[in-house]
Order: C-alpha cells, then sequence, then structure tokens
C-alpha cells in the first residue's frame, strides 16, 4: 500500500514538473515570439525583421538621415543617383535568358562583369567602376531597363550618404551601428521600441554633436522576397518601403565652402601633407569656411582603432613660437616693455640649456625685430617681465584656453550645446607647475614645454587680432532647415565670454605680424598676390633620432583689409625639412585671392 503511494506520489511529482516545464517553455516562446519580439535581449535585437530576413534580400536607397550641407546648398552626404541594382538570391530566374546581356547593353558594361557581379554576390548590389563609385545611369537607360521586367533587376534612384571624392570629410564625420550608445543617448526612444541595435548613430563630426536632429525617419529599402528555392513569391517579390514626411529629416546648412574646401585639401595632398590640418575662418563672423585634417580616412569603412577619422584640427599641440604672439600681446596690453628698447641674442641663455633657433645669435634686436625674426633669447627675457600669470592671463583672453567652437546654452533638450565634435581645450601650464619657475617661464615663452594649443583656436586668435581685440566663437553650422527649407533654428554669430585684447594693443600686434612677412622668418611669403600677416612656429616633438618637428604658420590676409584667418600645421615634420606649413599657407592664400579677383 506504501509502494503504491510513493508511486503516486512520484507521478504526480513527475506531472507536476513536466506542467511547470511545459508552462515555463509555452512562456518563454511567448516572451519571444510576442512580448519581445522586437526588441530581444539586452542588445535590442528585433526578431520579427531577423526572422523576415531569412526570406527577403534589402537594400537602403536612402538612410532616412538628414543632409549635411555647404553654405551655398552642396550636399556633402551625396546626391541622388539612378543606378542598377540586383538581387542575387534572383539567379533562378535569370538561367536560360539572355536578358543579362540585355542589361549589359543598356548599362554599357560587359555581360561578364554583371555575370560575375551577380555570381559573386551574397546580398544585394549595385554597379560601380573600378574606383568603387556608383555608375550612374540616365534616365533613359533606367526606363529602358525596368522595362525588361526582370526579376530581381531593376534601376532606382539611390543616396550614398558618403561618396568616396568628397571632402570634409573629418569635419562631417561618420555613422555607426552601437547598441548601447543608442540605449544611452535614446532610452525613451529605446523603451518604446522605436530605436533598436539596428539604429544607426554619428560617431564623429557633425554626425555625432547634430545626430538628435539628423536622425531623421526611417529609411527607404527596397526588398526582394523568395521562396525556399529562391523563386520570387507571387505579388511580394519586389516591395519598396519609404515614409514621405513634408517637414523630416532636418538638414544642416553648415558655415563651410565646398569649393574652398575641396581647394585647400587639393593642396595639402599634392604638398605630401600626411599628417597635419588647415583651417581658414572668416575674420568678421568667426564661420568656418574650411577645415582639413590629415591622414584621410574612408567614411564607409573606417578603422576606428587607427585613428585617422579624429579631426586634427580641434586636437591640442605644443604651438612653438606661434605662442610668442600671447607674449607679445601681454607686453604690449600691460605696458612693460617701450618699443625702442633693445635686447641682445649671443645664440645662448646661459643656463636651462635654452638657446636661440640662430645658433651665432642675432645681435641686438627692437622687440619689433625679436618678433619677426622670432628670437627666443629676447622673448625669454621679455616673458621674465610679464611674469607666467600674466601670460596665462591673455592666453584666456585670446580664447587659448577654452573651446572656441559655436556654443548654445540651451537647444531643445540639449544643456550647453556644441556644434564641433572631439574639440579640446588649450593650456599653459599643467595644474602643479609653478608659474614662477624661471626655467619653466621661460620654455613657455617660446611655445614649448606644457604649452599646448588646437589650431582652429590658433586661427580664432588670428582673426581676433585682425577684427580688433574682441575673440569670437567659430561657427560651422548656421542653420538647422526643415525639409521643405524653411527655418527650424538659425545659429547666431556670438562673442566669446573673453575679455579679449585692447584695440590698441591689436593694432600694434597686426604691426608685428606683417613685419614678420616683410623682414623676417615669413619672407616666403611675401611675393603673395595679396600681402599677408602671421606668425611661424617650430614645436619641437620627440629627441635623438626620433626628433620631428610641427611647423605652424598662423596668420591672415588681405594683411590690410583682414579677410581671411588661416592657420597651417604641418605635424612630425623631419627637422631638416623647410617650412611646409608656410608653403601650403601660401597656396591656400593664393588660391583664395584667385577667385576673389
Amino acid at each position: 500500500m506504501q509502494l503504491e503511494r510513493r508511486m503516486k506520489r512520484r507521478q504526480f511529482i513527475l506531472l507536476l514538473g513536466m506542467t511547470v516545464l511545459w508552462l515555463g517553455l509555452v512562456a518563454r516562446l511567448w516572451w519571444i515570439q510576442v512580448g519581445a519580439a522586437h526588441r530581444f535581449t539586452k542588445r535590442g535585437i528585433d526578431l520579427v525583421k531577423n526572422a523576415v530576413k531569412q526570406r527577403q534580400q534589402s537594400i537602403v536607397l536612402h538612410s532616412g538621415r538628414g543632409d549635411i550641407l555647404d553654405r551655398n546648398g552642396y550636399r556633402f552626404t551625396g546626391e541622388e543617383q539612378l543606378a542598377l541594382i540586383l538581387f542575387p538570391l534572383a539567379r533562378g530566374s535569370l538561367k536560360g535568358t539572355d536578358g543579362l546581356k540585355q542589361v549589359a547593353s543598356i548599362a554599357g558594361v560587359s555581360e561578364e562583369q554583371l555575370n560575375d557581379l551577380m555570381k559573386n554576390a551574397k546580398a544585394p548590389v549595385m554597379l560601380r567602376d573600378t574606383s568603387k563609385r556608383l555608375v550612374a545611369l540616365s534616365e533613359k537607360q533606367a526606363e529602358r531597363i525596368n522595362k525588361l521586367a526582370i526579376p530581381g533587376i531593376v534601376s532606382l534612384a539611390v543616396t550614398e550618404r558618403y561618396r568616396s571624392e568628397e571632402v570634409a570629410k573629418h569635419v562631417i564625420g561618420y555613422i555607426h551601428r552601437n547598441p548601447e550608445l543608442v540605449q544611452s543617448l535614446y532610452p525613451d526612444e529605446w523603451k518604446q521600441g522605436k530605436k533598436n541595435a539596428e539604429t544607426t548613430v554619428g560617431a564623429s563630426g557633425l554626425e555625432r554633436s547634430f545626430d538628435r536632429f539628423l536622425q531623421g525617419i526611417e529609411p527607404s529599402v527596397l526588398s526582394y522576397y523568395v521562396d525556399g528555392e529562391g523563386n520570387p513569391l507571387r505579388g511580394l517579390d519586389i516591395r519598396y518601403t519609404s515614409q514621405q514626411n513634408e517637414y523630416y529629416p532636418l538638414s544642416l546648412l553648415s558655415t563651410l565652402d565646398a569649393q574652398m574646401q575641396r581647394s585647400v585639401e587639393r593642396i595639402i595632398d599634392q604638398r605630401g601633407l600626411n599628417v597635419g590640418s588647415v583651417v581658414v575662418l572668416d575674420v568678421f563672423t568667426g564661420d568656418v569656411l574650411a577645415m582639413a585634417s590629415r591622414p584621410a580616412y574612408d567614411q564607409s569603412r573606417v578603422e576606428a582603432e587607427k585613428g585617422d577619422w579624429q579631426n586634427r584640427a580641434v586636437k591640442q599641440l605644443p604651438p612653438g613660437s606661434v605662442f610668442k604672439t600671447v607674449v607679445a600681446a601681454a607686453a604690449l596690453s600691460e605696458g612693460i616693455i617701450s618699443p625702442t628698447e633693445r635686447f641682445h641674442c649671443s645664440g645662448s641663455y646661459g643656463k636651462y640649456g635654452f638657446s636661440c633657433w640662430k645658433k651665432e645669435g642675432h645681435g641686438s634686436l627692437t622687440m619689433d625685430e625679436a618678433f619677426a625674426h622670432s628670437c627666443n633669447i629676447a622673448f625669454a627675457e621679455i616673458a621674465k617681465r610679464v611674469g607666467g600669470e600674466k601670460l596665462e592671463e591673455y592666453a584666456r583672453r585670446l580664447g587659448l584656453l577654452t573651446q572656441v567652437g559655436h556654443r548654445t546654452a540651451h537647444l531643445f533638450k540639449l544643456e550647453g550645446f556644441r556644434q564641433i565634435d572631439g574639440e579640446e581645450k588649450g593650456r599653459v601650464y599643467l595644474d602643479d607647475v609653478s608659474r614662477k619657475d624661471e626655467g619653466v617661464l621661460i620654455q613657455t615663452a617660446i611655445g614649448q614645454r606644457d604649452v599646448r594649443m588646437t589650431p582652429l583656436q590658433i586661427a580664432n586668435m588670428m582673426a581676433t587680432i585682425a577684427r580688433g581685440g574682441q575673440p569670437g566663437q567659430a561657427r560651422l553650422v548656421q542653420e538647422i532647415t526643415y525639409k521643405n527649407g524653411q527655418s527650424f533654428f538659425r545659429f547666431p554669430v556670438q562673442s566669446l565670454d573673453e575679455a579679449g585684447i585692447d584695440y590698441v594693443t591689436a593694432k600694434k600686434l597686426r604691426t608685428l605680424l606683417r613685419l614678420v612677412v616683410t623682414s623676417g622668418t615669413g619672407k616666403l611669403l611675401n611675393n603673395s598676390s595679396w600681402p599677408i600677416a602671421g606668425k611661424s612656429g617650430t614645436a619641437q616633438t620627440g629627441a635623438g633620432h626620433n626628433e620631428r618637428n610641427h611647423l605652424w604658420f598662423a596668420g591672415y590676409a588681405p594683411a590690410d583689409n583682414p579677410r581671411y584667418a588661416i592657420c597651417v600645421v604641418a605635424e612630425n615634420q623631419p627637422v631638416s625639412t623647410g617650412n611646409r606649413a608656410m608653403e601650403i599657407f601660401q597656396d591656400v592664400v593664393e588660391e583664395i585671392a584667385g577667385r576673389s579677383l
């Protein structure tokens, strides 16, 4: 009797366990198929979309993101072109026909090329040339191809986000898929299922800083559906999905001049600038007209770990003797140096191993001459009189210790919104370094030791001096617009929250900067189409066999009626090389002057 009870108890427990297991399995299946079908696991995987993908192949015709334009309306983020699209799942429908031959004839390519393209493709592909650029078809070609009605081959309008030959890539930036970033940036949309692991976000540049505004709507997608044997499903073989909206996506109207940007990038490539940057600002508004960085990178195939995507124009570097402009500003404004006072340079300071770049020395010279010839010894003496704290103060006044990119205190849900992604601040000293140490001070006076500035900050300082002493913000985007062209938000020209320098001091600095070109280290530029004012700089980096120089030239043109502030940096140049930065500066001025005549 007891044995029978035990058996029944065991059967009950077994049955109960199986029931619980079955209920758990049903609940799990319900959760997978219904509860979390659109956002499965922490990575937000859309199971419905992935299930559909098993019997479809799709290609994006337009990302749905807003465009980024130059000041004249040129699109940096691609333009619409008619393209030939081929779906590999439709290979079976081409067997025993001359369809591929007809398409090749219309598109102006060989049948073998299309055949190889279809044969090797594992996903939908678009016809491209040997340099990977999209082969654009005419309306007539597209119409003839579509009239053939070949399943899996169609010609439609496509807008690629990035083009391989495009410019301003470091400014524009790139997009990528990053579920963790999406979840942190858009927590509400993530919870609502509006954004998931498939959502792309800006990774750098304007794509990143303005991501919330560029997000736009769902992408336009062309899908091709097949059965288990790869044959087209009747009524579902090709489907086009697109969301039409009068106002979205929003677009950015930048301050960049695409023609100037293209010229600047051509110049730096012709001059062989492998690492460095160029910035061109409008003196009056602070608008960024061109901003180029090298090394170059491919926005469609980014190797993030290499770091080539970083915009070097907003990364800090030792400025070398360009910093003597700050020393001069402090000395002149505080009335510390008399214009007629003379200094003596024998080539050596006599201690700390400090010397002038001219080994034999400059001899006796005034401050004006010391600035024009970039005398280290004279400026070490001047810096000692100015003092370490005053040097830091005037660097701050000229906007060299802060981010100078355009800032908006409140922009919708964003507080303290900054237009320029990745922009670094400058510095004169490290926090724990004495401002009164003589050895520190004389190295600081020539822009070495702990001094760090960005090319954008230096260009902005030159614009500040050129327009009279009040520092402004560097604006990269002037307006956000609706799809229909109406204004969504305008960014005004703004001053920087720094004291600047007085007009008299700025005028004296303009005289010094002009002397650099007429009789000093910048004489190479004295035969330019426009008169130029500026300052050269050589910052040493590394030591021994690894010693290299960062070569700078920053200034403005025309010197007698300033319109453009320009900063050029050629990084990691061999010690024996000429001043490549100065050569590029002149080329840029000649290009701009030629356009203005």
